[in-house]
Parts: structure tokens; sequence; C-alpha cells
């Protein structure tokens, strides 16, 4: 199975959900925390997205945002707007542990 570009949930009710999870790229690779984030705005991200500062410190990059697509299912994207990485959340092929989700990127970086 991959190991990269993913994050595991702590459970499968993703909005409520705490995980853990790897972004790589070409050019480096993220440990990403993400924490539930709660708000009345109905644009702000359902998490959070945090990694490690050099020195070892906890910094916010990004979001995952929930959406609901034109067949109106929800689903959830992730965005760390310094790096302009954007992915959908979604599942590998073949595995079905909703608690694992693929970060499936779809916008070139800059």
């Amino acid at each position: 199975m991959t190991t990269t570009n993913f994050i595991q949930f702590d459970t499968d009710d993703l909005d409520a959900a705490k995980g853990n999870g790897l972004i790589s790229t070409i050019d480096r690779d993220l440990d990403i925390h993400v924490v539930p984030f709660d708000s009345s705005n109905e644009k702000a991200p359902t998490h959070r997205v945090y990694a490690k500062s050099p020195r070892g410190y906890d910094i916010e990059v990004g979001g995952i945002w929930k959406k609901t697509s034109e067949a109106k299912k929800p689903y959830y994207t992730l965005s760390i707007k310094r790096l302009g990485f954007n992915a959908n959340l979604g599942r590998y092929p073949g595995q079905d542990d909703p608690t694992l989700q693929a970060i499936i990127e779809w916008d070139p970086r800059d």
C-alpha cells in the first residue's frame, strides 16, 4: 500500500475526527496533524492542518473543508496555501477502511 499522501483519522466520523498523516512532494515531506475546528461560519474549514517547523513547533499550514458534490454527496478538500497544494480526500483503490483517507492532489503547485 502507498505510504505517502494520506491521513489516518481516529474515527470514521471525519467531521469530529483527529488525524495524522504525510504529504510528500518532489522537494519536501510534511508530517501533518489535523484537528477538528468548530465554527458557525459555513465557509470555515472543518479541520485545521498543522505541521512541524524546522525547530519542532506546531504551525498551522492549512485546512480541510467539507463540500457537497453536484450529486449531493459530501466530500472533503485539503489546502495548504503556501505550497499551492490542493487535494481531495478519498480512498485508495481496493481499500475499505473509512478512517484512512488518501490525499489526492488536483491542482498544480506554483
